[in-house]
């Protein structure tokens, strides 16, 4: 019976688990809506960063 009750906590454990990720998965959608349209079009995180090389860092 040892193994049984393994398998079970194993088990209740992935549920719980799935069900975390669900939440907050959820929750980022729900953000993600609430935070409303971009400016210009132009998505916040990646503002002002120029494609292509980068400069290098002072002191290198």
């Amino acid at each position: 019976m040892q193994g049984t009750a393994t398998k079970r906590q194993k088990e209740q454990a992935r549920l719980e688990h799935r069900q975390k990720k669900d939440a907050e998965k959820a929750q980022r959608k729900k953000e993600k809506s609430e935070r409303g349209p971009r400016e210009n079009g132009v998505d916040p995180d990646i503002a002002g960063i120029v494609p292509g090389p980068q400069p290098l860092p002072e002191g290198f």
